[in-house]
C-alpha cells in the first residue's frame, strides 16, 4: 500500500481530517463522507471513524473545558489542529470504554507527531495522563465548581447555555438533564415499511436472513426499528425493491395525522427530500394526486428517486417557493406544511447543529413559518385539513406560530387526531403533538392538525 493511503488507513487520522475540515465550516455530515470515499475501510473502522467524528462535535464544548482546566494554554493560545487532535484523545478516555486508556494516549501523541507537532507530544501526553489520573480520583468528572445549574448541565451534556435554557423553562432540570443524555445517544434506524410491497413481518424475515436484527416500534403500524450494525443501509434486503425507507418514528406520525384518503388533493408545501410524501402516497394507496413542492430542484430530484424506488405513480413535482404558488389556491383537500426549522429535536443526528444554531436563527426561522404557514393555508378548501409539523422543541416555531396563525385567521382551529389514528396517543389535551425523546424514545417533533371552516 502507498505510503499515503496508509497513512489515511488510520480512522483516528480520518477523524482528525474530517473535524479539522468541520473546524473550518463544513457540515460534519458532508466531512465525514468526504474522508471516507478516500480509502475502503472495513466496517469496523468505518463505525470508528463516525463515532469519533460525530461524539467529539456533540462534545465539543465539554472537551474544550477540560482541555482549558488542564492545559495551561487556553482556548486561544492553542493552534487549532493541536486542539482538535486533543478533543479525538480525551474523547476516547471519557467516552470511549471499549478503547484502552493506554491506546487513546499513544494513538493521540502519534497523531500530534504526524500532523506537525513533533514539539507537542510531551504536552499532548502529559494532558492525556492527567485526565486519567483525575478520572481515577474523582471518577467521571462532572465540574462541581460550577454554581451555575444551566452552565453547569451546559457543560456536563455539551450543549450551549441557550438550550438548556428552553428545555428548562419547558420541562425542569431533571426531564432536561435526561433529554440531553438522549441527545448524546448514538441515533438508531427506523425503517418505515412500504405495505403496497410487502409486510413488516416480511422485511424483518428478511433483515433476521443476513443477520441484522429489528423490532416492531409500538403504535406505528409501518416502523421498524433496526437493533445494532447494519453495514450500508442500501445493501440490506428489500432496498432497491422499494420495499422500505429510512423514516424516524416520529416523522412517521405526521402522516397519520394528516389522515390522506385514496383520491384525494394533497399538497406537501415542503417537500424534499420526500420521507413524508412518499409516507403520503402509501397511505393513500397511490391513488389521487399528490404535489410536491419545493425551491430546491437537486433536493426535488431526491424526492423523484425515492418515489421511483417505492414504486409510487400519485406525486406530481412542483419546484418553487411555496409562498409564492398561487395556482394551488382551495385546491387542496389537504396540505402538509412540515416547514424549514433549527432542528433542535433531531440533534443526536445533526451533531453540530447545536453550535450552528442561535436565538437570532430561531426568531428568523419562525418569522419564515409564519409566512409559509399563512400562505400554504390559502392552499385548502373550505372544510379541509392542514398539518404544521416541525422537528424542533422550542416554542417560538412551535406552540408560538400556531398560537399567532389562529390569532389572525379567526375561521381555522385545531383538530384532535382522529380516534382510530396512531398520532391519537400522542395527543395533548391542547390538541397538538409534541414528542419529547427521553420520553418517546424518538426524534424531537412538534405538529398539529388544524381545520378550515
Amino acid at each position: 500500500m502507498p505510503p499515503e493511503l496508509l497513512f489515511l488507513s488510520n480512522p483516528r487520522q480520518l477523524a482528525f481530517i474530517a473535524l479539522r475540515d468541520v473546524h473550518k465550516g463544513a457540515y460534519v455530515d458532508i466531512a465525514l463522507d468526504r474522508v471516507l470515499q478516500k480509502v475502503n475501510l472495513p466496517d469496523h473502522d468505518r463505525r470508528l471513524v463516525t463515532e469519533l467524528v460525530y461524539g467529539c462535535v456533540r462534545r465539543q464544548r465539554t472537551l474544550d473545558v477540560l482541555i482549558d482546566q488542564l492545559g495551561k494554554k487556553k482556548s486561544h493560545q492553542q493552534p487549532k489542529d493541536l486542539r482538535t487532535i486533543l478533543h479525538l484523545g480525551l474523547y476516547q478516555l471519557r467516552y470511549q470504554e471499549r478503547i484502552p486508556n493506554s491506546a487513546s494516549v499513544n494513538t493521540t501523541v502519534q497523531l500530534a507527531k504526524e500532523n506537525g507537532f513533533p514539539g507537542l507530544t510531551g504536552f499532548v501526553n502529559g494532558l492525556l495522563r492527567q485526565y486519567i489520573r483525575m478520572a481515577e480520583e474523582h471518577g467521571v468528572w462532572d465540574f462541581p465548581q460550577c454554581p451555575n445549574p444551566v452552565e453547569r448541565l451546559g457543560i456536563v451534556h455539551s450543549f450551549p447555555d441557550w438550550i438548556i435554557q428552553v428545555w428548562v423553562e419547558q420541562l425542569g432540570f431533571a426531564q432536561t438533564e435526561q433529554l440531553c443524555q438522549w441527545m448524546n445517544k448514538t441515533p438508531t434506524i427506523d425503517l418505515r415499511v412500504n405495505p403496497l410491497r410487502t409486510s413488516r413481518e416480511e422485511v424483518h424475515t428478511a433483515l433476521q436472513s443476513v443477520g441484522v436484527l429489528s423490532k416492531p416500534f409500538p403504535l406505528l403500524p409501518q416502523a421498524l426499528r433496526l437493533i445494532g450494525s447494519t453495514g450500508s443501509i442500501q445493501n440490506l434486503p428489500g432496498f432497491s425493491e422499494g420495499w422500505w425507507t429510512v423514516q424516524d418514528s416520529s416523522a412517521q406520525l405526521v402522516g397519520y395525522l394528516l389522515d390522506p384518503q385514496s383520491g384525494e388533493v394533497v399538497i406537501d408545501a415542503c417537500a424534499a427530500p420526500g420521507g413524508k410524501t412518499t409516507h403520503i402516497a402509501e397511505l393513500m394507496g397511490d391513488e389521487g394526486k399528490i404535489w410536491a413542492c419545493d425551491r430546491t430542484p437537486s433536493r426535488l430530484r431526491k424526492l423523484e428517486e425515492n418515489a421511483q424506488r417505492l414504486k409510487l405513480q400519485s406525486i406530481q413535482i412542483c419546484t418553487g417557493d411555496s409562498r409564492n404558488l398561487p395556482q394551488f389556491r382551495n385546491c387542496a383537500d389537504r396540505v402538509l406544511l412540515d416547514a424549514p426549522c433549527s432542528g433542535l429535536g433531531t440533534m443526536h443526528r445533526h451533531a453540530d447543529a447545536r453550535w450552528r444554531q442561535t436565538p437570532e436563527t430561531v426568531q428568523e426561522l419562525s418569522i419564515l413559518q409564519k409566512e409559509l404557514l399563512s400562505h400554504v393555508s390559502t392552499f385548502v378548501k373550505p372544510g379541509g385539513l392542514l398539518v404544521y409539523a416541525t422537528c424542533t422543541l422550542h416554542p417560538a416555531e412551535n406552540e408560538g406560530v400556531i398560537s399567532s396563525f389562529l390569532t389572525e385567521h379567526p375561521n381555522w382551529e385545531i383538530e384532535h387526531p382522529s380516534i382510530d389514528s396512531p398520532a391519537r396517543e400522542y395527543s395533548t389535551p391542547q390538541g397538538w403533538i409534541k414528542v419529547w425523546p427521553h420520553q418517546q424514545d424518538m426524534d424531537g417533533f412538534f405538529m398539529v392538525r388544524l381545520k378550515k371552516s
